[in-house]
């Protein structure tokens, strides 16, 4: 049941009380005094107001394609930046070891996620439970995403509402890596890297002809640098988000952990 009608369901019975209660008005016996609800007729007709336009309210086109598989507007491809990651996950887990994307290979940004979105807001787990994806498929995107639990998730969260099979959406996914360009400086790095928010975004922007200012957005987690989001369309071509660039981080300065192992 999509929100607005469950808002709806329960202003229903709050209705019926306040209808009731505007009838007997000179009947003492339902409970409320002359001094309360009923000695306010104004305050019970706005009640009955409100309730009766948020019954009649129209659903929004995003409350209208919520939870539908393949209809939404456009992508966020977000990308992880790794050594985050693992630096916040060895401070959680007091040094032991976070799975395989924090062992030997140097990750630099990996993809969590390819996410359908509406213009405002996203929908989420569209199929429960979730068709089953293979562990062959599994294995063959973790060059891109490195944890099968990863995989398995963002498929359950986000890849049920593209309207596509497994193989597709992680096709999908596949191709959208390809479409974004890593800025050079960020490939390779061997020492933290002092940087802004602005400047993060500027560097994508240079390196990747068609990305505006406000198709993409920096995320941060303790000072530092977490993820870059970028907006594509259902064609993969860059595009604009308003709604998802404004969430960027507002820190002053971000420091990027260098990459591991080499």
């Amino acid at each position: 049941m999509r929100a607005p009608v469950i808002f709806r369901f329960l202003l229903l019975p709050h209705l019926a009380v306040l209808l009731r209660s505007l009838a007997q008005a000179d009947e003492p016996t339902i409970g409320v005094t002359r001094t309360g609800l009923l000695a306010r007729p104004s305050l019970i007709a706005a009640s009955v107001v409100l309730c009766l336009a948020a019954l009649a309210a129209p659903a929004s086109a995003q409350d209208a394609g919520r939870g539908t598989p393949g209809r939404f507007d456009f992508y966020v491809l977000s990308l992880s930046w790794s050594p985050t990651f693992c630096a916040e996950a060895a401070e959680r887990h007091a040094g032991r070891s976070a799975g395989a994307q924090c062992g030997a290979r140097p990750y630099a940004f990996v993809v969590h996620g390819l996410w359908p979105q509406y213009e405002r807001g996203f929908p989420q787990y569209c199929q429960v439970p979730a068709p089953r994806i293979d562990h062959r498929l599994v294995s063959s995107m973790l060059d891109l995403m490195p944890a099968p639990h990863l995989i398995f998730n963002e498929w359950d969260k986000h890849g049920t509402c593209s309207g596509l099979s497994p193989r597709a959406y992680f096709e999908t996914v596949r191709k959208a890596r390809a479409a974004v360009t890593i800025p050079p400086e960020y490939r390779d790095l061997a020492q933290p890297l002092n940087v802004t928010p602005n400047a993060v975004a500027e560097a994508f922007v240079k390196a990747n002809p068609g990305l505006m200012r406000d198709g993409i957005a920096v995320e941060c987690s303790r000072k530092r640098l977490s993820e870059v989001r970028l907006c594509l369309s259902r064609q993969l071509q860059f595009r604009d988000c308003p709604d998802v660039a404004r969430r960027s981080c507002r820190s002053d300065r971000l420091t990027m952990p260098p990459l591991r192992g080499g």
